[in-house]
């Protein structure tokens, strides 16, 4: 029988979730999830009727949280979503490049991998800030530029003279996406306020760390008006959810965002906690400064630890796979009791190596 598919698909790897791996425990710090559940409820039975393609009340709330007008914003399917549609919209197949800088989310290369588009590949430097040397060396041709910003998973905010450097060097043809996915977790450090200056930023926005919906995979796009009608001819007919908006729009109601911002606040005491508790741990190497709700750790025998906290039913994230990133293994901030379980096994881990 002929294959139907393009030959490049065969190889392809999947992203790897928190998910799909399958580890099973009692106590996830894995997936940079927020450890609280939204309350919020969805409250309606119109499902028989189409959602609404974009909905306006959604928009509207979202407009008042991020301070642009509804028109620049786009409504996806999580972020993911909008790294996607951005290289179906934009990049021709066989024939584009995009850019990224590794250690970084592996959906932009995973994404490109399925397109067919050549991937632009320039590693952060030792201490995790942008290499804007090489970047300039290779930025030629390049369509999509994609910057995660606090990076994932070292945790970082990269230099922003360095992302505006990056803009004002390139052309309107080429795209900088900017990734905020944990932004609102240092969220005086975002972009937004720089939409009206450049034509060619893009940023992307998520429902599913700080607001702690994760579940109902919501997020935005966030650009000029022209590029948001451009990706609206590319856009799935209907592609939220009715309970997905209804929950989202009500996540954004002032009661709700004090009360997301008070969890930010819970997460980053947690942090500190943690991190004062175990940085003097013979197994821990380097804990890595983060403005996120994760911490990137440095260990000796980072394997060991990370076998000992699976048998133990902590389940975090190795990293170690990752350039750069030898030994370390990434921990969400949980709750304070998962964060003290989380010290009491690397305790227990410690006593079994004297």
């Amino acid at each position: 029988m002929k294959k139907l598919t393009p030959n490049h698909i065969h190889i392809l790897k999947p992203y790897e979730s928190a998910r799909s791996i399958g580890l099973k425990g009692h106590v996830y710090l894995n997936a940079n999830e927020s450890p609280w559940i939204n309350t919020v409820k969805y409250e309606h039975n119109n499902l028989n009727r189409y959602p609404e393609f974009q909905s306006f009340k959604l928009l509207k709330k979202y407009s008042q949280y991020s301070c642009i007008p509804n028109n620049q914003i786009l409504i996806t399917r999580g972020a993911d979503e909008g790294i996607e549609l951005l290289v179906r919209t934009f990049c021709v197949s066989g024939n584009d490049n995009i850019m990224f800088f590794p250690p970084t989310y592996d959906m932009y290369s995973v994404v490109a991998d399925i397109f067919n588009i050549k991937k632009i590949i320039v590693p952060v430097l030792p201490n995790f800030q942008l290499d804007i040397k090489n970047i300039k060396k290779k930025i030629n041709n390049v369509k999509l530029i994609y910057l995660c910003n606090p990076n994932n998973p070292t945790g970082n905010l990269f230099f922003r003279k360095d992302i505006i450097s990056i803009l004002t060097m390139i052309p309107e043809t080429t795209l900088l996406i900017i990734d905020e996915a944990y932004i609102d977790y240092s969220i005086q450090d975002s972009f937004i306020s720089e939409l009206s200056r450049f034509n060619n930023l893009v940023i992307l926005r998520t429902l599913s760390k700080a607001f702690g919906l994760s579940g109902i995979r919501c997020g935005f796009i966030l650009s000029n008006i022209n590029i948001i009608n451009i990706l609206k001819k590319v856009l799935a007919p209907y592609p939220i959810p009715t309970p997905v908006s209804n929950i989202a729009i009500k996540s954004l109601e002032l009661k709700n965002i004090t009360k997301v911002k008070k969890n930010i606040l819970q997460i980053f005491k947690n942090k500190f906690f943690l991190i004062n508790k175990i940085k003097s741990f013979s197994c821990v190497k380097n804990i890595f400064f983060s403005q996120a709700n994760f911490v990137l750790i440095k260990f000796y025998q980072s394997k060991k630890v990370f076998q000992y906290l699976i048998s133990k039913g902590i389940i975090i994230r190795d990293q170690s796979h990752k350039l750069g990133l030898k030994d370390c293994l990434r921990i969400s901030i949980g709750t304070i009791n998962e964060c003290k379980d989380l010290i009491n096994i690397l305790s227990m881990f410690e006593g079994k190596k004297i």
